[in-house]
């Protein structure tokens, strides 16, 4: 693979049309602008991403932590693209200085595709089809097809939102570049690779769409001819990854703290143990002039984010040539030095035990596989038996350009997950 292959700017659903444009915006940024004003996009911001949304406290939801994500993931992009082009001063004509922008889109649409109540609710989807009524449907259904609805991934939905012509949308649904696109597929598989540990990136709906975006950017093939389709990733994607495990553990835990579930001596401790004992003195003197508890932990947070930019820069920098060969393995994270390695892994550790089993949690998971499973049944129930006069209520009642009248039963399905997955809401456990 090759950057200047990588990064093309040509824009997916208008590859034949050149437009003369007379403002100062590169296409990357208007990939940036185009998902920062999308319905789907606001609409992240009634979408839990830990914890219940309270009033009293506030927590991220979605929406703010694609924002953060995004933020990390400019500067990761921005250091890197500087970096390689003092490594490969060829690049120059190239839009290896636009990675920060490619970055920083990618890192906005990477949850579009995430239905309410997290990964809880991709496991909800999964286990109806596998495990609850919708086992019924699998006779109408090719094995591909089964496999995308019992293995239900975000990741696929939101390239499928991203590349998917809904009916009365324009051509190419959000018509972004190649490059942004590329690089939200953390998991360039088809879903037949698909099992308890392995993900995959799109569905088989949209797997024609992934092929084209893959030969335009001379990604590498890995399957061979009549295989289930897989490919390394875009080298970008390791840099969208890298920003969300950056913001997920420590915003988690920022947010543990403001509720309790944390003490601040605890997130105190969690934080240190990122730096040697020289930089730690230094934080602690500056803590001793910030009163407010919530600012403490903010500026420690902070300090740690930065340190972890600095590491997965290091780690992208030294592996460039295995990564453009397909051969990394792992994520960024995985490939940080010793010190800060342990603490994210105690921290990861600490998430799990303290954090992601709390009960409000499980109250969100619970309540999450009741609403999407009840959802499921009257809505699947629905485009198989439109003749019902309840079933005509509800299709009735969804927008058109979701295709609930599809010949296929597999369309029909889908238009139900994808009303599912971008108009339905995460309520509280209290609500």
């Amino acid at each position: 693979m090759n950057w200047k292959q990588l990064l093309s700017n040509k824009r997916f659903g208008l590859e034949n049309l050149h437009e003369a444009r007379k403002e100062d915006r590169t296409e990357f940024q208007r990939d940036y602008d185009r998902l920062i004003f999308s319905a789907p996009f606001r609409r992240l911001q009634n979408k839990t991403q830990v914890f219940p949304l309270p009033g009293s406290i506030f927590v991220h939801n979605r929406l703010t932590h694609s924002l953060e994500v995004s933020c990390v993931g400019r500067s990761l992009g921005n250091k890197i693209a500087s970096e390689l082009l003092k490594l490969h001063p060829e690049l120059h004509d190239t839009h290896i200085s636009e990675i920060g922008s490619i970055v920083s889109a990618a890192c906005l649409a990477h949850d579009l595709g995430n239905p309410p109540f997290g990964h809880s609710g991709e496991k909800a989807i999964g286990t109806y089809f596998s495990e609850g009524k919708g086992r019924t449907l699998q006779a109408y259904l090719s094995a591909k097809e089964w496999d995308d609805f019992t293995h239900f991934e975000g990741n696929a939905n939101a390239f499928r939102l991203l590349t998917h012509q809904f009916q009365g949308r324009r051509p190419g649904g959000f018509v972004l570049t190649y490059a942004t696109l590329a690089a939200i597929v953390k998991y360039p598989f088809s879903s037949q690779l698909a099992g308890s540990k392995q993900k995959f990136g799109f569905f088989t709906s949209e797997e024609e769409a992934f092929q084209k975006i893959a030969h335009e950017l001379g990604l590498k093939k890995i399957s061979k001819e009549g295989e289930p389709l897989k490919y390394c990733r875009h080298p970008l994607v390791y840099l969208v990854e890298a920003a969300d495990d950056i913001c997920y553990q420590m915003m988690d835990i920022e947010d543990a703290h403001k509720l309790k579930i944390l003490t601040t001596q605890e997130t105190q401790d969690l934080l240190l143990a990122y730096f040697p004992d020289e930089r730690k003195a230094h934080i602690l003197d500056t803590l001793k002039i910030v009163s407010d508890t919530n600012e403490q932990i903010a500026y420690l947070r902070s300090s740690v984010i930065g340190l972890l930019i600095g590491e997965c820069t290091r780690a992208f920098l030294d592996n460039e040539v295995q990564i453009l060969e397909g051969e990394f393995e792992g994520s960024l994270i995985k490939h940080i030095t010793e010190r800060p390695a342990a603490a994210y892994q105690h921290c990861a550790e600490v998430s799990f035990k303290k954090i992601y089993r709390s009960r409000d949690v499980l109250d969100i998971e619970l309540a999450g596989f009741r609403i999407i499973s009840t959802l499921l049944e009257l809505m699947i129930d629905a485009v198989r038996s439109p003749e019902k006069a309840y079933s005509q209520l509800l299709i009735n009642r969804v927008s058109g350009q979701y295709n609930m009248k599809a010949t296929a039963l597999y369309e029909r399905i889908q238009a139900v997950l994808d009303y599912i997955c971008l108009l339905y809401t995460s309520p509280s456990p209290r609500d």
